[in-house]
Parts: C-alpha cells; structure tokens; sequence
C-alpha cells in the first residue's frame, strides 16, 4: 500500500514555497520548490496586457492581493477597461462598492476584446504539469497557508484580522488549532482555497510558520520553557510567545515598516508585556495581544527567527531556525505536521 502523500504549499506575499512530503522519504530527498507567488505570476500577466492596451476581464476565485493589485490599479490608470466576476473583484476589496468605485465592471461574463485573467492562489494545472516533467503525480491531499485577513466590509481590514487573533490567544491558543478543514465563515480566502481543493487543510501563513519552526529541534527543546518565535516574511512580520505550543502573546507588523531595531524593541516589550496594540497599530501595523496570564519567569530565553527576511535580524543575537535545515519551507513543514494530525 502506497504511503501517505502530501503536498504543502506556503502562499506568501513574494514565494510560493512548495514541499512534496512523501511517507517513508526522508526530508533532505523530498521534491523540494520555492517560486514566484501566484499573485506575482498574475500581476506580470497583467502587466503584458496593459502594455498591449486590451481590456482585461477577472474570472476565477478570489485570491491574495498585492501585486496584482497593484497592477489591476495601473491597468486603470492606463485609461483601460477592468471587469470582474463578483468572487474574482473580492481579491481587491471586500466591498464591492468600492471595487465599482475603482471603476472596476462586475460581469459575469467576459466582454468582446477583453483578455481573461484567471485569479487564484494555487495553479493546479501548473503543479501537476510541473511534476509530470518528472515523472510525479499530484497527491490527493494538500495543504495550504495563506495571509487571511478576513471579510471586513467596513473598516480597517488591519484591526479586523487582530481581533481573530486576540480572541484565538484569549481561548485556548493551541497554534495547531488553526488548522482547518472547514475555515469559519469570515476566512473567505482561506474558503476559496477549499473551493478549488476540497480535500484540502488550511492555515494561516503565520501560523503556519510557528508550527513550522517548532519542528527545529532546539526550538523544540526549549519551548518546553517558553521561547519567542519570530516569522519575518516578506510582506508580514509575526512575532509571538509560544509554550509547549500555545501562544501567549503576538504582535503582527508590515515588513515594510519594521527595522532592526524596532524589532528588537518590539521583541524586548513582548517579553516584558509591555508592548501595545495601539502603538503597533498606529504604527501601521495590526497590532499586538498578551494573554494577562503570561509570566516570563525562568522561561522564554531563546527567541528564534525564521522567514526569508529573517536578514533583518542580523547581529541582534536571536537564533535561526531551521526546521529539517531548510529555513524557507519552515511554513511548509509546519502544514505537514498539521496535515498529519487529520490524515495521518
């Protein structure tokens, strides 16, 4: 009987980090991929249309934001038409008013002459025609991260989606938890990655990265006490207090906008319980949560990093986690572990 087979895939802002675990593989040989984000792939298809001056027409399912985007607004400030499908327009705003005030066109169908641009955070097809290159097929079962902020319709989408997190940390906090087969309601992006995988868990990308760097086994070890994980994406900069995998405070930041040395500020704070949510906030950020039962005492020593910005963390002395020694697919590693918690 053929083992288990999984394919976990990490949706960030810039990667779309890709591991193909196979039961009875060891790590180090498994089918390992780091590529493009699909919504840098769609936003350079964009890209091209609007240099050819057609109309483009949004179909598909709603997906990440970003960089398409971004290009969705250069298209129309090229003076070039935009239509959508209502699920394809939600990839730009929640409100679809506002995608209309954009001058962004629902339909349903593609209007004569405009290019069909098919939205959506994992390309099926393009895996499946990647690994048959090499002899491979898709397994059954895959497991997906996403940046989920939520469905806010009105309102910062940024103190929506800390409000799911401070009430997860409020609960019980078990970061394993986040991983779903059936996503809550408000969860739509994580929703239409289900709608196109059915069989499918999901999580989020920071959640999925803490899961991920406890795979490290001094990470591991030492959470046993309490430790600081730190994920320093490339969009997004999570930062937490994990103890035998419950999380006892987070702050959440834009990459952007972080330093080395807020960050060890932000980090020193966390740990003194001293950080708030209206200073990351007002900052730009999401913000930041400690739950009022969290007492450092003779724990929480070790603060990790990992992420593909992780350079930013450089000379503070924080230890660099690397989960099965590879630090880039720690998001990866973290939804396998998840996966094998449903199927295994």
């Amino acid at each position: 009987m053929p083992g288990l087979r999984i394919l976990a895939i990490d949706v960030g802002g810039g990667t779309q980090d890709i591991l193909l675990y196979e039961e009875g593989t060891p790590i180090e040989g498994s089918v390992k991929l780091v590529l493009p984000s699909q919504t840098r792939i769609i936003a350079n298809r964009i890209s091209r249309i609007t240099k050819d001056g057609k109309a483009i027409f949004l179909k598909g399912n709603l997906m990440g934001g970003g960089a398409c985007v971004r290009a969705i607004r250069n298209h129309l400030s090229a003076g070039l038409d935009v239509y959508a499908t209502e699920l394809a327009a939600k990839t730009i705003h929640d409100n679809l008013a506002e995608v209309a005030e954009m001058g962004i066109k629902i339909e349903s169908e593609p209007p004569a002459r405009a290019m069909s641009v098919v939205l959506g955070d994992v390309d099926q097809i393009a895996l499946k025609g990647a690994l048959s290159c090499f002899d491979m097929e898709l397994p059954g079962i895959f497991a997906v991260a996403v940046q989920d902020h939520g469905e806010c319709i009105e309102g910062s989408n940024r103190r929506f989606r800390f409000q799911h997190w401070q009430r997860f940390v409020e609960n019980d906090g078990q970061i394993s938890h986040l991983a779903y087969r059936t996503p809550p309601s408000h969860l739509t992006r994580m929703i239409a990655v289900i709608r196109n995988l059915p069989e499918a868990i999901v999580m989020d990308t920071g959640a999925a990265a803490i899961l991920g760097a406890l795979c490290d086994p001094r990470v591991a070890k030492e959470n046993k006490k309490g430790g600081v994980i730190i994920n320093i994406g490339n969009q997004h900069t999570v930062g937490t207090l994990v103890k035998d995998g419950i999380v006892m405070g987070i702050f959440e930041h834009h990459t952007g906008l972080m330093t080395p040395d807020k960050l060890e500020d932000y980090t020193d704070r966390l740990l003194k319980a001293t950080l708030s949510n209206e200073e990351v906030f007002g900052d730009g950020g999401h913000g930041c949560f400690i739950h009022p039962g969290f007492i450092r005492g003779d724990g929480f020593e070790l603060i990790s990093v990992t992420g593909p910005r992780r350079g930013m963390a450089e000379g503070l002395g924080y230890y660099f986690a690397v989960p099965c020694g590879d630090m880039m697919l720690t998001g990866c590693f973290g939804l396998v572990n998840a996966a094998l918690e449903y199927f295994g």
